[in-house]
Formats: structure tokens, sequence, C-alpha cells
């Protein structure tokens, strides 16, 4: 005890932010210190002299400390015990193989399923209380800084649709569709057919009550299906998967990629939207904040460099045409769902176990950070799947409704 008290004194003088310390026994720290934490047992300051912020998160999803602070300064406090994680160097071969066999091993229809379920049918109530009306679960576009939430995110449907230069009457699949934000805009607004598909039952059900309510029967169709299952028929006219493919898995990125093409026409346009890694070697967040978020939010989820997304992509057969970083856009969803929580927590209680309300604030206020320190990051992949012609599309050579000049998307 006495070596580690040692250590967290230094800890703490280092800090950005004042904190003070509490543990039975003892106590470190100034009396108005920004952040407080209280442990309920002392084996929890080896973990906070070590840097192991994963393993104090798990603490106190579990009650096992309390902390007391606004979620800025908490974060900022926890950003500074972990260090960059995107420095660290490559890691051995035989710890890639086994990332690799992993990846595998966990990524099967059954146990996405499940995986699913676990995070986005924990009580759609729960999700309304932070997130915009349109319920859109994923990083806004704020085109303007004034932007609400609620306009960055329709901003956000926009983009992706005029990126996809939907037309009227053309067939549009939305894999990963969630609670329809997405699907139903293209709809209104562009005039598509929309299909969607969705492994949650409770998005599922949610947006098939919207289709009646907006009399869009006929027009839009929402399906609890596995991507793998979706019928290679009736090529699509356009694809968009939005915060759908880090639950993919590494080892099948390629798969996922080709199996896309397949439900593309030729000359058809595919728009990927979704977190990945800001390292090249980084498989996770450092501080063992992804083991935390393995565990209490996304089972599952894999993160890759976006250099490795455009090597899957192309080894599926498709033609990558643009690529758009909206890192630091992510990073103010992020605090403006965190701010949401923060104000609603009392409701949020009443709605969902403690143990989910506690794991949320952390979640959505140390992915915000994430993002805004470079850490993690987001990337819309536009892609073609090119016909074979080069007398298709806008110009000579095209092969696909791309015109290759990006006046189209902003008009």
């Amino acid at each position: 005890m006495q070596g580690w008290f040692g250590s967290i004194e230094q800890r703490l003088e280092a800090l950005p932010l004042s904190v003070a310390l509490e543990w039975p026994g003892g106590q470190a720290g100034r009396s108005d210190a920004q952040v407080r934490l209280r442990l309920n047992e002392p084996r929890w300051m080896g973990a906070l002299a070590r840097g192991q912020i994963g393993a104090l998160a798990d603490a106190y999803v579990q009650q096992r400390l309390e902390i007391e602070g606004g979620m800025r300064d908490v974060m900022a406090v926890a950003a500074s015990l972990v260090g960059d994680p995107v420095a660290a160097g490559e890691r051995p071969a035989w710890q890639q193989w086994l990332g690799r066999w992993h990846s595998r091993w966990r990524h099967h229809k059954d146990r996405d399923a499940r995986q699913i379920e676990f995070h986005y049918d924990v009580s759609d109530d729960f999700y309304a209380l932070w997130l915009d009306p349109r319920r859109v679960y994923s990083c806004a576009y704020f085109r303007e800084p004034e932007m609400t939430l609620a306009q960055a995110q329709e901003a956000k449907l926009d983009h992706i649709c005029r990126k996809l230069d939907l037309q009227p009457g053309q067939r549009f699949l939305d894999i990963g569709a969630g609670w329809g934000g997405l699907l139903l805009w293209a709809a209104e607004r562009y005039g598509v057919h929309a299909t969607g598909i969705t492994l949650s039952k409770n998005q599922h059900a949610y947006v098939n009550r919207l289709i009646e309510e907006r009399g869009l029967r006929g027009r839009v169709t929402m399906h609890l299906m596995d991507y793998r299952d979706v019928p290679e028929d009736q090529p699509y006219d356009r694809i968009a998967s939005v915060g759908m493919f880090e639950h993919v898995g590494r080892a099948q990125l390629a798969a996922y990629f080709a199996k896309i093409r397949r439900l593309l026409r030729p000359g058809g346009l595919v728009m990927n939207h979704g977190i990945t890694a800001a390292g090249l070697y980084n498989a996770q967040l450092g501080g063992g904040m992804g083991d935390f978020i393995e565990k209490y939010i996304f089972p599952g989820g894999e993160l890759e460099h976006v250099s490795r997304v455009a090597q899957a992509l192309c080894e599926g057969g498709l033609e990558l045409l643009d690529a758009e970083s909206l890192r630091p856009h992510y990073a103010r969803t992020l605090w403006a769902w965190s701010d949401g929580l923060e104000q609603q927590l009392d409701r949020a209680r009443e709605l969902t176990r403690e143990q989910t309300v506690r794991a949320y604030r952390l979640y959505l206020a140390g992915c915000a950070m994430s993002f805004e320190r470079g850490w993690i990051s987001l990337f819309q992949l536009l892609a073609a799947r090119p016909s074979g012609c080069v007398e298709d599309g806008p110009m000579r050579g095209a092969q696909s409704a791309y015109p290759f000049n990006r006046s189209y998307m902003y008009r």
C-alpha cells in the first residue's frame, strides 16, 4: 500500500485537473478538487497507480468505487492516466494471428445476433432519452457550426443520400438500419424503394410501426435479417451501411464487402460509414478501455485502420472512390449524447439497470474524449461495383454512376 501511495501521489500531482482520492482509512488530494474518487476497496489503488482505466471503469459499474465531477473533467483525468494508445508499436506476429483466429471464432450468425441484441435491445426509451428525435445512433454531420444535434443528424442523412446520388425509383438497401432514420429519409425525401435490415428485434418492431404510421407500406420494408442472408437475385442500385461494419469482425471484412458487391448492380454505389482505429497497430483503446467496451457495450466489436478497411473493400471486388473523415464530428456527437444522458440520469435509472446507466455514462464520454484526441476515427467510404464497360457512367471510363467530381454532393 505504501508503494502505491507514493506512486499515486505523483500521479495526482501530474494530472491536468485537481483530483481528490478517498479510500477506507485514508485520503489524498485537495478538498475542493474538480474530480473525486471514492474507493470502497483499497485494492483499486493499484489499478489507479498503473493507469488501468478499464479496471477502474469496471469497478465503477459494479459500484465498487464512486466518481464525482463533470464528465469532461473526469475524461481529461482519464486521458492523462492512459497516455497515447496510438503510439503503441506493432504487435508480435503471434498476437496478430491469434487476433484473426479469435475474430473468426466470435463472428457467426447466432453469436452476432446475440451480440446485437445485448447492445441495441437494452431499452428503446433509454436510447430516446439522449438521441435525437429520429434516434440516429451514429456520427452526426455538423455542416454548420451552430447546428443542434437534431439538425446535424438530418444533415448527415442528407449527406449520405447526396453522396449516393439517390434518384426516385431506385432500389436502396440499408444494412444495419437501426431505428430507421436513413431508411425513411431516403424514401420520403428521395423517392427510393427502401429496404432495411437489422438484427435487433426492438428496432425491427419500431421501424415497422413507423412504416405503417407514415403510410409507406409498399415503398419501405424492414427485415429482421443477417446481412449474409439477404437474397442476391434482385441487385440494388444503391447500398448504405452506417455504424454496422464494426460488428462484422476483421476476419470477415473481405467477405462482407464481397457480399455487398453481389448485392449491388454493376455500376451501383455503396457508402460504408463506420468507426476505424486511428493507429495501424493498436487493436483497441489503451488502459483496458477496449476491454471495458467489449464487456459492457459492444461485445464482438472490432476496429481496423481505414487502410485495412480499404484493402478489404478492394479484395471484395469494389472500387474505392471517395474517403472522408468525420472524426471531430463524432466527438461533438458523443458529447451531445453524453450531455443528454447526464441531464436525464434519474429517468434513465427508471428505464434500465443502474449498472447499464453507469456503463453508458463512461462509454459515451470516454468515446467523445477518444475521438477528440485522435485515438479512434470515423470514415465514410464511397465505392462502386465497376460495370466493366468503359462506356458506362457520366464520363468515359467511369464504369459506374460516380461522376469523378464531388460537386454533385453539394448542389
